[in-house]
């Protein structure tokens, strides 16, 4: 058994001090700290904070390697990287590419969910693509763009936790019922839709959006589009706080329209991320990385370089937001929509000891995963 010590334990409720977080691989008891018992391995992280492990549910790829490589080895090389930045679990995210890639992308991620090596663990699957607007498709490819056909995503339903539709587009609205049936999180994005076709799209079972603001029709006091409707109905939405792809001030506007239970940061890294500038590629599209921005050829921004605790960190100076309330965007907030809040998400007795240590600077101290220690900072 083990314990941490003298630290500033981020709880559902609010900071604490003075506490002991007893845990093996699961915590097993929050006490007084002058109550760890004799025997234990405790660790003393001099004051810092402790909280949940952070989830990204949106990201591509970290480290020059990427969720598309045809390569074994590159999921569990983006899971070896993450845990340096405080993430313990993550939804590796595909790109819009030939259906026969994805199909190999999708098993290798179920491989990897069921790999036992301590990195950050694979939950599922983002499925960001194929079935988008064309319009608003970003850095998506456009000629692998295609209807909703359920036939092509069911024989991958233990892997897939989360896709991403465009709900104007012919058959999505029963391929929405039939997702959500299915246990599939379904999420609004890169669409053309108005703000009535999105509502549809909600009201057949779609529950989050993708990338707020980015990749979709924008709010216009006329046509209130996907914005709109995202604003106004109770849905979660996803934002990239790199404060290139969302201006600080809309950060702060959407905190006082949504509220912090329905925001959940994201980086929608791509392989560049932890890299220097240069020239990369996306979803079979090469990519120039700049002063930490990530553009095709023609201007779109093609994901981020963005890290979670820098997300973390962006969101709570843009908003003013105390930084226990900000990491339950990447704690608890992903572990509710992805319906696993009884096992991850907050530093809580019965679930996974998935914990990070972190100084007030969101600076990433030590990462626990499963009660084991995979990273600790030099």
């Amino acid at each position: 058994m083990k314990a941490i010590k003298n630290m500033k334990l981020i709880t559902e409720n609010g900071v604490v001090e003075n506490q002991g977080v007893i845990f093996d691989q699961r915590i097993q008891e929050i006490v007084a700290e002058n109550q760890i018992g004799p025997g234990m391995e405790v660790i003393d992280v001099g004051g810092a904070y402790l909280s949940a492990g952070f989830i990204d549910i949106h990201i591509h790829g970290c480290a020059g390697y990427d969720v598309m490589d045809d390569d074994d080895h590159a999921i569990r090389n983006i899971a070896r990287h993450l845990v340096t930045k405080g993430v313990t679990a993550f939804l590796p995210t595909t790109m819009t590419m030939e259906f026969s890639r994805i199909k190999r992308a999708l098993e290798r991620i179920r491989k990897n969910m069921t790999d036992s090596a301590q990195y950050a663990q694979v939950l599922g699957c983002n499925l960001e693509g194929p079935f988008l607007s064309r319009k608003y498709k970003g850095a998506q490819d456009e000629k692998y763009i295609r209807q909703p056909d359920f036939e092509l995503i069911s024989p991958y339903l233990d892997v897939i936790r989360l896709l991403t539709i465009a709900p104007e587009e012919e058959g999505s609205i029963d391929f929405i019922k039939q997702a959500v049936q299915s246990g599939i999180v379904v999420s609004i994005g890169h669409t053309n839709a108005t703000f009535n076709e999105t509502t549809k799209g909600i009201e057949a079972g779609a529950s989050h959006v993708t990338h707020l603001f980015n990749g979709m029709t924008p709010l216009h006091h006329r046509n209130p589009g996907v914005v709109g409707a995202a604003l106004w109905h109770d849905v979660t939405c996803e934002l990239i706080a790199d404060n290139i792809h969302v201006d600080p001030a809309v950060q702060t506007i959407l905190l006082k329209v949504k509220g912090e239970e329905k925001i959940i940061l994201i980086t929608d890294a791509m392989r560049a991320c932890l890299l220097a500038d240069g020239e990369y590629d996306l979803g079979g599209q090469k990519v120039y990385v700049k002063d930490h921005q990530a553009k095709l050829s023609n201007g779109s921004l093609a994901g981020s370089t963005l890290v979670l605790n820098e997300a973390i960190r962006n969101f709570m100076t843009n908003t003013g937001m105390k930084i226990e309330d900000a990491v339950k965007m990447t704690t608890l907030n992903p572990a509710k929509l992805l319906g696993i809040e009884k096992q991850k998400g907050s530093v809580t007795p019965g679930k996974d000891a998935d914990l990070v240590v972190f100084d007030q600077n969101l600076n990433i101290m030590m990462t626990i995963i499963g009660g084991e220690t995979v990273f600790t900072m030099a």
